[in-house]
């Protein structure tokens, strides 16, 4: 395992910096220390329009993998790591999608999630042998993500995923940090000074949550698993998502609320009901056109 040692110390980071606008913060009146954060927020969302060009060739990196049976996995510690976890926790829900297909791994494991495990993340190793734990293979990508773009176990994470052959993306918040030279693929939003010195909850934090809602609903979106703007992979397995799943199939077959409900309830999910109705088949050949063109909805209605 390489040595990670870092040539700037944290105070040179651009994360670490002092905020100019936020100098006086405590003398300001609740709404004015709400309208410095709220500018910053702005400068957070800035920061990522600059990278789609570098996300958009992640998420294609990534779709590719999937499609080949690789998996995504989510590295981070800290703030990083909980909004890891929190995008992977989603993706089942959204997209039906089996529960290790995107993972989210934080340093300390899963207690680090509602307790601070700081010290977790000075250890350049553990990064490794978590991936090796879950069984991360040389078909899987892996987001390294990182604020400060120096985080050791990320870095060590990234390395042995290199070592496999896996897709590394580094997703950091200081450019030319360690984090984006460790991995194949960069995304680097400068988000610079927070209102709060250091605070990289705050403006990183925002950038890191929209890039990684960029990646997934993208990578998703490219695989099939959205119809227009859709969710036509959902199913209905709890009151609320039996109704949306029912006004998805209302909305694209122009069947009643009632029509739709029977024949979700005879399909038993969106997309076979709409191929049942669209193409006039049985749910059996429904579910064998879906199956050829990997659950692709549009493609099996042509």
């Amino acid at each position: 395992m390489s040595d990670f040692s870092q040539t700037s110390s944290l105070a040179d980071l651009s994360t670490e910096a002092r905020n100019p606008a936020s100098e006086h913060l405590d003398e300001l009146s609740a709404l004015d220390v709400l309208e410095v954060i709220h500018a910053a927020d702005r400068e957070a969302v800035a920061a990522v329009d600059s990278e789609l060009p570098r996300i958009a060739a992640a998420v294609e990196a990534i779709a590719a993998r999937l499609s080949g049976g690789g998996r995504l996995f989510y590295i981070g510690a800290g703030t990083s790591g909980r909004l890891g976890v929190l995008d992977a926790s989603e993706c089942p829900p959204t997209y039906n999608v089996p529960p290790d297909l995107v993972q989210g791994v934080i340093a300390g494991g899963d207690v680090a999630l509602r307790r601070s495990t700081e010290r977790a993340e000075d250890d350049t190793v553990q990064g490794g042998c978590d991936l090796e734990a879950r069984g991360f293979s040389a078909r899987d990508a892996l987001v390294g993500i990182a604020a400060s773009g120096r985080t050791p176990y990320v870095l060590g994470a990234l390395e042995y995923a290199r070592q496999l052959g896996a897709l590394t993306i580094g997703l950091a918040c200081v450019p030319g940090s360690p984090v984006a030279t460790a991995a194949e693929m960069a995304v680097t939003p400068d988000t610079g000074p927070e209102v709060v010195t250091g605070s990289t909850r705050m403006k990183a934090g925002t950038a890191t949550k929209l890039v990684l809602n960029m990646i997934s609903t993208g990578v998703f979106v490219r695989l099939g698993y959205v119809y227009g703007n859709l969710m036509v992979n959902a199913q209905p397995t709890n009151s609320k998502l039996a109704d949306r799943a029912a006004r998805i199939v209302a909305t694209i077959t122009g069947l009643t609320a009632s029509e739709a409900q029977e024949l979700l309830a005879q399909a038993g999910s969106v997309k076979t009901a709409v191929v049942m109705h669209r193409l006039g088949v049985s749910r059996e050949e429904a579910d064998q056109r879906l199956a050829a063109v990997r659950g692709r909805l549009r493609n099996a209605l042509q």
